[in-house]
């Protein structure tokens, strides 16, 4: 459903400021999507008709009033990766399924776990991106010929070293023009689209200059048709669905990502507010509608987003006029397309990945020589080796065992005792020799998860082999338990109940008490052994005594200590006489 509230307090002059957004964005887009098409292994018509359809699907029914979407450097290795491995049709396909995850993503709101991939892996597999995609440029910026394709970096780079003697001296001329006009009105003109400006000024000069000299888009694939291509659903079977499934969760799960990163761009530029589920819905749609025409995966462009708010744009319909730009120049322009060097192109794109290497950020996580730094690295160097899916994949375990690791010191566990002056409860007086050998108290801080149960555990065998007749743990600085922290209170619990031994807990949050009633752990402590407060379950652990065992001892841990030391016996428990302590 369109959004109409993104239309609250439109007027003539924001109609004006829409349209000349959109076709500042339009006119930005038209090389952009070619030369990201052409990267990606496909014809150049298929970028623009992605971004046309892609473009206004999302503007329309998105959850951000800014967002462009289109063909990005982003998708460029992995769609790359599946043309080579599946072929152009299968493509389609995998496309069609990333846009089905993406809607149920968004559907089932899912949107705002996909801002928890750690920043260091975000960075790591992007500079990565852009590794690949500016050393896939180098042959057609060389001008290079007879270099065979491949998913491998190495492989690639093997292929250019191979055939450095095919340079073409015309093509790297017709490169360095187009990418000195790209720097020159970056600089100098910033209002003027560098890159359309380089390619039109390379390609008359390339033209006219030395005509059949270099490679260009025509001589390589053909005219470009005018006009959308025919729809087409595509013939998919349940053995495609299980090919294809691996590639499609990737250009699901790095389209989603890049969607909601250039909405956050859009927020901190505008001060808006974007709907991540609905955004990603949207994207969902557009993805699975564009293939059905020839279009490859699209997702949230941050530098056409960037450049739509700043000339102005006031609303989504900005977003649909690109398209409309987009689609115009298709129909009108597509035969004069067909004369673009490809040496054109390949600074234009060497110029995008240049700026979206997040090389600053980069050396920024690199210089903290921490785990951070590992995990940028490790994400990084697998990204380009290996494979988007193996980078990002790596780098989330990483961070994950980083994360761990970091955590496992995080729980404290400490013996205490009520400090008779003041009746808090300290672990300084244990320190001090005080002790009670049937009374143990324990205080818990920290998260009770798998990777912190091993401090606990220690802590066990000197329970354990200490024998207390009651052990009370103090939990009220445990904000959190999993069911491997539970599963560990479970067997202290079992193993001291069955030498006849009692289990006592005060203090417990919210998250832990749901969950130890979920699972039960409640009845097996008995729930007149939970408590709310320490005091009270100390006052509790004192009926429990045995005072035979009190006589004569000379630690006084209790106020009743000096008393059940020196009396008779008379009785088989104590009386609950003691002043609780305060915490």
């Amino acid at each position: 459903m369109i959004d109409y509230n993104r239309f609250n307090g439109y007027n003539l002059g924001h109609v004006q400021k829409d349209v000349v957004a959109g076709l500042i964005v339009g006119i930005v887009a038209i090389p952009l999507a070619m030369a990201f098409a052409i990267a990606s292994g496909v014809r150049p018509e298929y970028g623009l008709y992605t971004s046309i359809i892609s473009g206004i699907l999302v503007s329309l029914f998105g959850g951000s009033k800014y967002q462009i979407a289109g063909p990005t450097g982003a998708f460029v290795p992995v769609l790359l990766g599946v043309v080579l491995q599946f072929g152009y049709e299968k493509l389609l396909i995998a496309g069609f399924l990333a846009g089905v995850i993406i809607f149920l993503m968004g559907a089932f709101k899912l949107g705002r776990f996909i801002k928890f991939i750690p920043r260091p892996v975000t960075i790591g597999f992007t500079a990565g991106i852009a590794v690949i995609i500016f050393s896939g440029q180098i042959a057609n910026f060389l001008g290079l010929s007879n270099l065979k394709k491949e998913e491998a970096f190495h492989l690639n780079m093997k292929e250019i070293l191979l055939n450095l003697h095919t340079i073409n001296v015309y093509s790297v001329l017709v490169a360095f023009i187009s990418l000195a006009i790209v720097l020159l009105a970056t600089k100098y003109m910033p209002k003027i689209p560098g890159a359309l400006l380089g390619i039109i000024v390379s390609t008359l000069i390339a033209s006219y200059c030395f005509p059949n000299q270099v490679a260009t888009i025509g001589s390589t694939y053909g005219a470009i048709p005018t006009g959308l291509p025919n729809f087409e659903f595509p013939q998919i079977t349940g053995s495609l669905v299980i090919e294809l499934l691996p590639a499609a969760l990737v250009i699901a799960m790095l389209g989603g990502i890049e969607s909601l990163l250039s909405a956050l761009v859009a927020d901190s530029m505008t001060n808006e507010k974007h709907n991540s589920n609905k955004e990603l819905m949207a994207q969902g749609l557009a993805n699975m509608i564009t293939p059905l025409f020839g279009g490859i995966p699209a997702t949230g462009a941050i530098a056409r987003t960037a450049t739509n708010i700043k000339n102005g744009a006031f609303s989504p319909l900005s977003g649909v006029i690109h398209g409309v730009v987009v689609l115009m120049v298709l129909v009108m322009l597509a035969p004069y397309a067909s004369a673009i060097p490809l040496a054109s192109m390949a600074p234009i794109l060497m110029f995008v990945a240049w700026n979206m290497s997040e090389r600053k950020e980069f050396l920024h996580i690199l210089k903290t020589k921490t785990m951070d730094s590992l995990v940028l690295v490790t994400s990084f160097f697998l990204t380009v080796v290996v494979d988007l899916t193996t980078g990002v994949g790596g780098g989330i375990i990483l961070a994950l065992v980083a994360f761990v690791r970091k955590m496992s010191g995080t729980l404290r566990v400490s013996k205490v005792l009520p400090d008779p002056a003041d009746k808090l409860v300290k672990k300084e007086i244990v320190q001090q020799g005080s002790n009670c050998p049937q009374i143990h108290i324990y205080t818990l801080e920290g998260p009770l998860f798998f990777g912190t149960t091993e401090r606990l555990e220690e802590e066990i065998e000197e329970i354990l082999s200490s024998k207390p007749l009651v052990l009370l743990l103090r939990m009220s600085k445990v904000s959190f338990i999993d069911t491997s922290g539970e599963a560990l209170l479970s067997k202290i619990v079992k193993q001291l109940k069955d030498q006849k031994q009692h289990v006592m807990i005060s203090g417990l949050q919210e998250q832990p008490r749901e969950l130890l009633w979920a699972t039960g752990l409640n009845k097996k402590v008995g729930e007149k052994n939970i408590f709310e407060h320490t005091g009270e379950a100390i006052n509790a652990a004192l009926t429990q005594l045995e005072i035979n065992k009190c006589k004569g001892c000379k630690q006084f841990a209790f106020s009743e200590c000096a008393k059940l030391s020196y009396q008779p016996i008379k009785t088989t428990q104590a009386k609950n006489s003691i002043v609780a302590p305060t915490t």
